[in-house]
């Protein structure tokens, strides 16, 4: 029972990466289209006053702020497409039609029940989603819906009838089931929403009550579920949801830390962002924390081998700092080290109640690039960025500190602390495993370079027939076998250029970093997939 807990929460986890990684983008372009309107950098860059630059900014921020607004429907589709299993493509055009008949029957039953508000909406629990007036049930109604959506079609995708009702087969079939379903399930909400909101706002409230200490507690989960590939359930509910706060901005009631602050971005009448942002301060750790911990390990490396793990360290510091990929710096300590990697989730929890104790309101969720392109154009008024930068150089030190005193004192076998003879690069639990293996006598595997090599991959992932299912997300390979217990870890890793290899049941993770798009690519091509079943 437990595996198949875990197996469902991999895979929501995987498909939830399609709308999650697409919008932080709108959120950028829309601080691009910031720069262009910003009154304090047309002072200073008096070529930006004028029509066409001021124009094109309107229109850029104001173009995107439409996905602000429809983030239903986007995870709906998204989250559809992601767990379909066969005809991906059809299932998120089904699920764009299921969203369809949902909102306008439970818009035609509240108007027959006589529910529906006349006048401004703000406050009284129902929005206009795509024009319709229905519940306000936000970013939770698209993830629903997705879901039972995939459900459906993945049961049904494939139904085929006879004779004249042939036409009526396959995903057709899928779409006639959900009509039913859709508008038994708008009627059912229309009398369970409105406790379901009153105790997602108590729990919200409860988060929130909880102050600092909730904070912490939300930070270090963050951290902490990163081996399991599960991290972002923690965060994308206070990112979208009442969850991470409430605010009117323009006129407009928003849910969620980044809706929130996305439009105070765009709304010049906005002097100071919203304490809400804090929710999507998580890049103290990646930005500078990890920096220190790769100079701790650099420093408390013995003398030959620091010329070794230089360019090492160095690649993956760079990576974490400017992308907020981490990593392939987490994973050189997780298996060797696990109290360091403990403590580096407790440091990370622990900045975001620091930040939120100094009133800092900068927005850093990843990498330098984010923060630049966020802060910069709404000035230190607005974000009080430099905040920010001023407690990252403090977890610099903490982290660097911390580190090099537990690696020392507990002899901690970092990179460059090996047994002789290994190699000096990023760890993974196969090099662990490989680590024991050469201290009782068994040579290690070298290392090959770090060329994608399909064919080696799927001969390591148990070969064509043992792989079920192949996605990826920002940084890893996730695939679904039928039987894991064939993948070969070390070959992963020594000869594919993998940082690490995670086993979660039937799911293998396979971390990649960021080429791991390239490594999909390749290795769809050697299954002979088209990326669409």
């Amino acid at each position: 029972m437990k595996d198949k807990v875990m197996d469902a929460l991999q895979r929501f986890s995987k498909a939830m990466f399609i709308p999650v990684l697409i919008l932080p983008i709108a959120g950028i372009l829309i601080a691009v289209g910031n720069l262009f309107t910003n009154v304090r950098l047309q002072a200073v860059l008096p070529f930006l006053n004028n029509p066409v630059t001021i124009g094109f900014g309107t229109l850029l921020s104001g173009s995107l702020n439409a996905i602000l607004g429809n983030l239903g429907v986007i995870f709906c589709v998204g989250l559809s497409v992601g767990l379909a299993n066969k005809k991906k493509s059809e299932a998120g055009f089904i699920s764009l039609l299921a969203f369809l008949v949902f909102l306008n029957a439970m818009n035609k039953f509240m108007n027959m029940r006589g529910m529906l508000v006349e006048g401004s909406l703000s406050g009284t629990g129902q929005a206009m989603v795509l024009g319709v007036q229905v519940l306000d049930m936000g970013v939770f109604i698209g993830l629903l819906l997705g879901i039972v959506v995939a459900y459906i079609h993945n049961r049904f995708c494939e139904t085929e009838f006879n004779n004249a009702f042939q036409i009526y087969g396959g995903t057709r079939f899928v779409f006639i089931v959900l009509i039913p379903v859709m508008v038994v399930m708008a009627v059912l909400f229309t009398f369970v929403w409105p406790y379901a909101q009153a105790g997602i706002n108590a729990l919200g409230g409860f988060i929130r009550s909880a102050g600092n200490f909730g904070l912490f507690i939300y930070g270090t989960l963050e951290r902490l579920l990163i081996p399991t590939g599960l991290h972002h359930l923690v965060y994308t509910p206070f990112l979208y949801t009442s969850l991470g706060g409430t605010a009117t901005v323009g006129g407009q009631v928003l849910e969620g830390a980044r809706n929130i602050y996305y439009a105070e971005i765009a709304d010049p009448s906005v002097a100071v962002l919203s304490q809400s942002v804090i929710w999507d301060a998580r890049g103290i750790s990646k930005m500078f924390g990890l920096i220190g911990a790769c100079l701790a390990m650099y420093q408390t490396a013995r003398p030959e081998n620091r010329e070794k793990i230089k360019p090492v360290l160095i690649t993956a510091a760079v990576t974490s700092f400017i992308a907020g990929v981490t990593e392939p710096i987490e994973f050189s300590f997780l298996f060797v080290a696990p109290i360091l990697f403990v403590v580096h989730a407790v440091l990370a929890g622990s900045s975001f109640v620091v930040l939120n104790l100094l009133g800092c309101r900068a927005i850093g969720p990843n990498g330098f690039i984010d923060f630049l392109l966020y802060n910069l154009p709404l000035g230190i008024g607005k974000t009080r960025w430099p905040v920010y930068i001023a407690v990252g150089v403090l977890y610099f030190f903490l982290y660097y500190v911390i580190f090099r005193v537990l690696i020392v004192k507990m002899n901690l076998h970092t990179l460059g602390r090996e047994a002789e003879g290994m190699e000096m690069k990023l760890h993974s639990k196969s090099e662990y495993k490989a680590k024991v293996a050469a201290e009782n006598g068994t040579a290690a595997a070298p290392a090959a370079d770090n060329t994608v090599d399909a064919a080696v991959i799927v001969e390591a992932l148990g070969g064509k027939d043992n792989i079920l299912k192949v996605t990826n997300c920002y940084t890893r390979l996730r695939t679904e076998l039928a039987d894991p217990d064939k993948v070969q870890d070390d070959v992963l890793k020594n000869q594919t250029g993998a940082s690490a290899v995670i086993h979660k049941g039937k799911n293998v993770q396979v971390v990649y970093g960021l080429k791991v798009n390239a490594v999909r690519k390749a290795v769809d091509a050697e299954l002979g997939l088209s990326g669409e079943d």
